[in-house]
C-alpha cells in the first residue's frame, strides 16, 4: 500500500517538509508525495499552518533565490486543495494545550494543531520525534521511501 491509502480519505495534515520535498523536487520523497500532491488538484484538502510559509521561505530568500521563494508562495497560497490555516489566538491556545501535553515544539504544536482543527485524520511528517497524537495518524515519509 502507499501513502495515499494510508492516509485515508479526507483531509490530511502535512508538515512543511512535505512541502520542500514536492517542490525541490527530493529524489526519494518526490515519488511518494506526487500521488497526494495529484489528488489536491483533484480536490482532496491538504492542511498546513500558515507557519509553513514562513519555514519554506527562509533559505530561498537568505540565498536570493527569487524564483524558488516564488514557486512556494504560489504553490502555498494559490494551489487547488492546499489549505494554509492561520495562526489565530484560538491556534495558538490550542498548539498551547498541545505542547503541554506532548512537550511538541512550538512550530510542531502549531502545525499537529492546523491538522487537528481542519479535521485531518492524518499527518504527514518525516519527524521521528513527533509522538502518537490521539485521533491522528503521524505517517513518516521515510516508512514510504
Amino acid at each position: 500500500m502507499g501513502l495515499v491509502d494510508d492516509v485515508g480519505p479526507g483531509a490530511v495534515g502535512l508538515d512543511a517538509v512535505a512541502f520542500i520535498y514536492f517542490i525541490e523536487e527530493h529524489p526519494t520523497y518526490l515519488p511518494v508525495l506526487r500521488p497526494l500532491f495529484a489528488e489536491a488538484d483533484r480536490g482532496r484538502t491538504l492542511v498546513t499552518s500558515a507557519l509553513t510559509l514562513h519555514e519554506v521561505l527562509v533559505v530561498p530568500v537568505r540565498l536570493g533565490n527569487v524564483p524558488l521563494a516564488d514557486r512556494y508562495d504560489a504553490v502555498l497560497t494559490e494551489s487547488r486543495g492546499i489549505r494554509l490555516v492561520d495562526i489565530t489566538l484560538d491556534q495558538l491556545r490550542a498548539a498551547a494545550r498541545l505542547r503541554a501535553a506532548s512537550r511538541v515544539k512550538t512550530p510542531d504544536a502549531l502545525h499537529l494543531t492546523a491538522a487537528m482543527t481542519q479535521g485531518c485524520r492524518s499527518f504527514v511528517t518525516n519527524d521521528r520525534r513527533l509522538p502518537d497524537i490521539p485521533g491522528l495518524n503521524v505517517i513518516q515519509l521515510s516508512d514510504y521511501a
